[in-house]
């Protein structure tokens, strides 16, 4: 199975991640996990990772949470939109939601830069098909 470089998590849920990059971990499908607890701290890592390869990773996939405390993911592609193409270009962004709400899907699916939408949690068959499918 190809492996890709760094996995970025942008949720604000502790448990969420810590689940979700044990499974990453477990699946052996990427070299870095990064987390973002915020849509403001996802959008300045993505920054950073253009000056600092090394210690920021530009991440390959991100799963993005919708429902965040001060920026939602919603706000997050608003302002990733008008990043220079440089930072964004390969970056495959899947919303990861607990959201049953089909408006929300039906919103994401109309952002271009949202490639896919989920249901949380992050499971290892969903993770390795996703890798497969987009990489």
């Amino acid at each position: 199975m190809k492996k890709i470089n760094c996995i970025l998590l942008v949720d604000d849920n502790p448990a969420d991640n810590e689940f979700h990059k044990i499974i990453i971990n477990d699946s052996d499908v990427c070299n870095n996990v990064k987390i973002a607890t915020t849509g403001n701290k996802a959008l300045e890592y993505i920054i950073k990772s253009g000056n600092s390869e090394a210690e920021f990773p530009k991440p390959d996939l991100i799963f993005l949470d919708i429902n965040m405390p001060g920026m939602n993911g919603f706000e997050f592609l608003d302002e990733y939109h008008s990043l220079d193409s440089k930072l964004k270009s390969k970056i495959v962004i899947i919303m990861l939601s607990t959201s049953l709400n089909p408006d929300d899907a039906e919103r994401a699916r109309k952002i271009k830069e949202v490639t896919d939408f989920m249901n949380k949690p992050l499971m290892v068959d969903t993770l390795k098909s996703t890798i497969e499918k987009y990489f």
